[in-house]
């Protein structure tokens, strides 16, 4: 049985606003990124670099965003299947973890990179 249900617009618009909502109030590392965030743009619209450059910054800087969403969200299914100490339960969150880190290392690669090369 199919319990998906149908897609509506403004429907699924607020289920990503709530799930945007959740993510800010109870997430800490969700909202120090997205602090960091405003000042990555400042720099991105200071530094003196061509447009693909500059967009190549403003890509990953949000793809750290989009990564540590998808790592809350597997650590938010993890904690309701069990709250006991399980060694799959903790492969799961240390993977999502080490999916946010790599993406938060490509960014500051793409910055270097840039900012040496460019």
């Amino acid at each position: 049985m199919n319990n998906k249900p149908k897609y509506h617009l403004f429907k699924n618009t607020k289920y990503a606003l709530d799930g945007f909502k959740h993510a800010f109030k109870t997430e800490s590392s969700f909202k120090l990124e997205l602090f960091c965030a405003i000042f990555i743009i400042i720099g991105i619209l200071l530094v003196d670099v061509s447009l693909i450059y500059k967009l190549v910054l403003l890509v990953t800087g949000i793809l750290v965003l989009i990564v540590e969403l998808i790592n809350s969200a597997i650590e938010n299914v993890v904690d309701l299947v069990t709250k006991e100490h399980a060694p799959l339960a903790k492969t799961a969150k240390d993977i999502g973890s080490t999916a946010v880190m790599f993406t938060i290392g490509l960014h500051i690669t793409s910055w270097i990179v840039i900012l040496i090369w460019a």
